[in-house]
């Protein structure tokens, strides 16, 4: 049932603001429920009773800022709306705090299903879990194809030297976010400097990729991805290594991590990994530091969650038990390093 008043939304605010931005657009009273699943920008399904709606906002309390740019998140869905890349129509952007206390932006409903888990994929059977996994390496070729600059995103980020901003960006989250000791991650910052590979040609990274970051149909096709809040232009192949290591982490009961490993018919991710490879023509060899890499990225993320879950600042279920995945991400990266 929808929430009279979910947490950072208060329907008859937006209602009022639409009302004035998009005349005609609602057609009565709003009722909002907040998606549950994302782990840092919070997501709304909206409606008036006839129409649906998506809405998304930062998190009621952040640390680093430019993780929840909602103008950058609203640009490049936009600018990749008339390619070969799924995404939602974007309607509107509101940077005026004053309507819902932070940026937001809507954006068409559409339909699909995330799936979260491997038992939500062993209900489907292997055949289907095959087809749906796989799709994911095509929908990468896809965003990887897309030339930023005939599409207006030449100016979305600064290719080069795009790794060792990287790394320093997310060195600079940890110490934001840092409340505990941490064994190894010194040791995996070191080793991801040491080893830094050199990129091939830049593109749209979509810098979060994984399953249930898109939405399938019933017919197993991708309808949209979803969650561009980390997005810019890079090295490809940092979202390849996300692939690889969503595909392949252990499950984590009770936390809202999710991995789809385990499922029978889920492709390896050597298989994923060759399919992406065959498909665009990038050297993959130095998949290891790219996997080592993400592995280092969700460690600095759930380590951010668990800081907002100690200020009582985190919305929804399973962020209590987040901090403990930080140190078993921290050594498969070391591990992962270790194969490159």
């Amino acid at each position: 049932m929808p929430e009279q008043n979910p947490p950072g939304l208060d329907p008859e605010r937006l209602r009022t603001h639409l009302e004035r931005e998009l005349p005609g657009t609602v057609a009565g009273p709003l009722s909002a429920t907040l998606i549950q699943g994302g782990r840092s920008n919070l997501t709304y399904r909206v409606g008036d009773g006839t129409h649906q709606w998506v809405l998304r906002r930062p998190p009621l309390g952040h640390v680093l800022a430019t993780a929840h740019d909602m103008a950058r998140e609203f640009r490049v869905i936009g600018a990749l709306g008339p390619t070969g890349v799924p995404v939602p129509e974007v309607l509107h952007l509101c940077e005026d705090t004053e309507v819902l206390g932070a940026p937001f932006y809507l954006m068409e409903y559409v339909p699909g299903t995330p799936y979260r888990t491997a038992e939500e994929l062993t209900a489907i059977g292997p055949e289907r879990t095959r087809e749906v996994v796989l799709s994911l390496p095509d929908t990468l070729l896809a965003l990887h194809a897309v030339d930023p600059a005939q599409v207006g995103l030449a100016d979305f980020g600064r290719p080069e030297g795009f790794l060792e901003r990287q790394l320093r960006r997310w060195n600079k989250q940890l110490d934001a976010s840092r409340s505990r000791e941490l064994p190894g991650v010194e040791e995996l910052q070191r080793a991801l400097v040491e080893q830094l590979p050199v990129s091939p040609a830049a593109g749209v990274v979509h810098g979060d990729f994984r399953l249930d970051n898109v939405l399938v149909t019933p017919d197993d096709r991708v309808s949209a991805v979803l969650d561009w809040e980390m997005s810019t232009l890079g090295d490809p192949l940092t979202d390849l290594g996300l692939l690889v290591m969503y595909s392949s982490l252990p499950a984590l009961p009770g936390s809202p991590i999710s991995t789809t490993s385990g499922a029978p018919g889920h492709p390896g991710t050597d298989e994923l990994v060759q399919r992406y490879a065959a498909g665009s023509g990038r050297d993959v060899s130095r998949i290891g530091w790219y996997t080592a890499f993400a592995h280092f990225k969700l460690a600095v993320i759930a380590e951010g969650i668990h800081y907002r879950y100690t200020l009582g600042q985190t919305v929804g279920e399973g962020f209590d038990r987040v901090g403990a995945v930080v140190p078993m991400l921290t050594e498969r990266g070391l591990d992962e390093l270790g194969k490159d």
